[in-house]
Parts: C-alpha cells; structure tokens; sequence
C-alpha cells in the first residue's frame, strides 16, 4: 500500500479550498500552510496566462526528511504517508534543509516542525483527507498507488503525469496532471517582490532583491512569473550555524594541530601542544555546544539526541563524535598538565582521527540537506578539514604569540597557517568558479562572487582573510598575530556567507 496524490491542474481553480479545509482540519497556525495555491503567470500582455499549482508535502518514497531527522520524529508509515510527531521534535530546523519541495514548516504554538500528513487520522477512520473532500472540482485524487483498480492508479498509469524535481531522487508520490512546468520550476520563474492581493514579509523582498540583482537579465528572460504565494521561511539556519562550524573549527583543528606536531621538542612548544590546544579544544567545543542548543526551537528536549536517536542522521552522528572528542580532549589535557609526552605520544593518532570526524562531519549533515543544492558540492569534506587547520593553526598562534613561546614554535605555526590559508584560496576558487552542477548551484555561488554579499567576500573573505594573513605571516613573528586573527576573522565570514547562500535559492 502506497498512499499518493494527483493534483489535476485541469480542473483547479485557484480557489484556496484545500488550503483553508487543511488549516481547519488540522488547527494550522495563521501564517503557516500545509498546503498552498501558488499563482504563476505567463505570456506577455494580451498573450498572457495563469497556472495553479498546489503545493505540499510529496510523501516521497525515499524521503529526505525522515533520514535526517534525528530523533525520528518524522516517519515513512506502511501505508506510504511520511507522518510527523511533534512529541519528539526538537525543532533543529533540519528536515526543512532536507526537503526539496518546501513542504515543512515551524509551527510558532508548538516550537516544532509540522508538515501535511496525509490527513492521517481520517485515512485511520475511512474517510479521504480534508482537501480531497472539499475540492469543488474534484481536482485532487488520493488513494492507493499500488492498487491498480484505484482511481489515482489508472490515472498515473494512463495519463502523462509529472513530479517536481524528479533529478532529487526522493520518489515522491505527488504528481501533477497537465501542470505547466514552469509552474511547478523555482528556476523558470522571474523573482517578484509582491503580490496580487497581499504583501511579501520584508526577509523574502530583501532576498528577492538579491537574487534579482545577482541574475540581472537573466530573472528578466525567466519563462513565467510568480504572482501570488504563501510565506516560507527564507533562511531557517541564520547566524547561529555559520559560528556553530567556526567554533567547531577551531575546536578540531587546535588539537588536529597539537597531534601532528606533538614532536616539536621544545619546552615552550610542549605547553602550548600540551595544554593551550586542549583548553583552546574544549572552549571550542563548549561555544558549538552552546550554539548547538541554542538554535534549537525546544532546546529542553536537546537529549533526545542521544535518548531516541536515529542512526540515519548524521545529526546523532556528530553528536557522538564531538563527545568523544571531548574525551580525547580532556585526556590530553590531563597528559599535558602531568607532563606524560608518552601519553601524548599515545593519544596523537585517535586524537587526530577523531578532530578530522568532528571537523568534517558536517560534510555530511549537510550533504543529507538534499533540498539545498549548494550544499552538496563533493568539496565540502576537504574545505571543512583545511578549515579546521586554518582555525587551529591561527588559534594556537595567537595564544603562542600571547604566551611569549619560542620563534622556532611560532615559525612552525606561521607555516602551517600560510599552507592551509593556499590550500583554502584553491578549493573556494574550485568551489564557486568551477563547474556547477545545476542552475540553482551557479545562482547560489553568483549571490557570493557577484551580488551583494560580492563586498564580503572579496575584501573580508579574499582580501581581509586570505591575501593580508598570508603577508603578514611571511613578515616574521611581529605580525604573525594581527596576521592569525584576519585569518580567523576571514573564516568565519566565508562560514556565515556559504551557510547564506545555500538557502537564498527557493525551493517551490
């Protein structure tokens, strides 16, 4: 059994009786929808236009949203519907990052996800979902996909019906009959600042603007334009997750730098390898803790992470693996203040394992961020663990500056730091002027190079945070902590720019 829906774009009309049956059955919160009518024109006067699409949740098959969920609060039932339960949410906003068509939401009542669940509990007692059975038209058909003498069976059997983003790969069972696909295609619409009958909020005009500015002729030439549309939340992940995988860099890379010059030799060296980087470590992992916690909508429910965990997700994954860092970290530190090198000795290797999974998986996590495009560039892993020697070894350097170590130490440091900021300055070149692999990637990466965050990148991520470091690096130890500090500075802005970008591009 394989519940599933047909949207006949034939028959609709575009009078939003779905989504105000939906919004009564289901007690969604003003501002919000679980299903929506999107008006989109085309044509130029008088040669014009209008189509409806229907949006919601597709209940895909391979639903991206339950595998990164990291509590299961999301499920793919027998039945086919990907049903939610907010009792297990702990609003991290994920599974919005995860779906490719939009489809969730944070409720503001409940501080937790919400989506549309196939009217659940009415399917539970015989009856058809709420917009099936409101529909004036009968433009929506639900039922079972694998029987073949249901209605919705016949119909995607026989007719030429299509999905909306078929290259994600989540088998969605959400398939639209005779919907222009220009319609249903973010990419092939012009960016509008406003409605019909109504007014965008001020978050979606300024990122409109944006990406207008950054297409320039190019949102001019689009196939059609939206005119009318629900909310969405143009940017779940803000400032918060940009500094969560700064701190985390440099919580990783300070003891992935420890580890690998453990050998130094020297009495000033030791206590800056042997003590400075776990207590830099650890107030790192603190601060990405802090974050953590604190962008989550019901952070009193954080332990659900370790509590009712899903294994899927690289979410519970990264949880673990930054307390055994922890551990290695305060393990170290105990070496470092007894003065054990052969402990030390000991620990370098898993310590070094175990920075490199803290440092990189977030490839991952955001890699099961399928809605996201940019996100999935196979760079990611690489940048994340050069980021974390950048952050390590620029960290370590000011506090060596600081704590007056030795110039042979610092010169060591100062080389490191110089090699991990050229081997930055390649992939960010390799990453937004290489081959992208969609439209939606080169828009993202157009936003950064070429639009209006173009002023931070060049001259706070290039300029401010690559170029002067690695000059005053190559000046001696006077400059190496101005030179430490810019370089920190330039990470951390490229980490809240690329978070950015990757949600500027809309998904429905």
């Amino acid at each position: 059994m394989r519940y599933g829906f047909v949207i006949d774009q034939h028959r609709c009309i575009g009078c939003h009786a779905c989504t105000v049956a939906c919004k009564e059955e289901n007690r969604v919160p003003l501002g919000a929808f679980r299903t929506w009518v999107k008006y989109v024109e085309r044509g130029t006067f008088p040669h014009t236009r209008r189509y409806f699409s229907v949006l919601r949740c597709n209940h895909c098959d391979a639903a991206p949203c339950v595998t990164i969920c990291p509590t299961v609060a999301l499920d793919r039932r027998p039945d086919g519907i990907v049903d939610f339960d907010g009792a297990r949410c702990i609003g991290c906003k994920a599974c919005m990052q995860a779906c490719p068509y939009d489809a969730l939401y944070m409720d503001p009542d409940t501080g937790t996800a919400a989506k549309c669940h196939y009217c659940a509990h009415r399917v539970e007692a015989g009856l058809e979902p709420a917009c099936v059975i409101v529909c004036p038209e009968q433009a929506i058909v639900a039922g079972d996909l694998d029987d073949p003498g249901s209605r919705i069976a016949q119909v995607v059997a026989r007719a030429p019906v299509q999905v909306r983003k078929p290259e994600q790969g989540t088998r969605p069972k959400l398939y639209y009959l005779g919907a222009d696909a220009a319609a249903l295609t973010p990419a092939l619409q012009a960016p509008a600042e406003r409605w019909l009958w109504g007014e965008r909020p001020a978050a979606e005009v300024d990122l409109v603007r944006m990406l207008v500015a950054a297409q320039g002729d190019a949102a001019d030439g689009a196939l059609a334009r939206p005119v009318y549309d629900a909310p969405h939340a143009p940017c779940p992940w803000g400032w918060k997750v940009g500094a969560y995988l700064w701190t985390k860099s440099i919580a990783a890379g300070a003891l992935a730098v420890a580890a690998l010059g453990i050998g130094a030799g020297a009495p000033g060296a030791a206590l800056l390898l042997g003590v400075a980087a776990p207590v830099v470590a650890l107030l790192g992992l603190l601060l990405t803790t802090a974050l953590l916690v604190w962008d989550l909508r019901r952070p009193e429910r954080f332990l659900y992470l370790l509590r009712r965990p899903n294994r899927r997700s690289w979410l519970v994954w990264g949880t673990c693996i930054l307390l055994a860092y922890g551990g290695a970290a305060a393990l170290w530190l105990g070496g470092g203040l007894t003065g054990s090198p052969g402990l030390l000795r000991a620990l370098a290797l898993p310590t070094l394992a175990l920075a490199a999974g803290a440092a990189g998986y977030s490839a991952f996590l955001f890699g099961q961020a399928e809605g996201r495009d940019f996100w999935q560039s196979p760079l990611l892993l690489p940048h994340l663990l050069v980021a974390a020697l950048v952050a390590g070894a620029a960290s370590l350097l000011v506090v060596g500056v600081a704590a007056g170590v030795d110039a042979e130490a610092l010169w060591e440091l100062a080389a490191l730091l110089g090699v991990a900021l050229l081997l930055e300055a390649v992939i960010l070149g390799a990453e937004l002027f290489g081959a992208h692999a969609n439209l939606d990637v080169a828009r993202a990466a157009g936003l950064i190079t070429r639009g209006p965050w173009r002023g931070r990148f060049w001259w706070g991520v290039v300029a401010g945070g690559i170029a002067l470091p690695i000059l005053l690096l190559w000046y001696g130890p006077t400059t190496a902590a101005p030179g430490a500090l810019l370089a920190l500075g330039g990470l951390w802005l490229w980490e809240d720019l690329w978070v950015r970008a990757g949600q500027a591009i809309p998904l429905s």
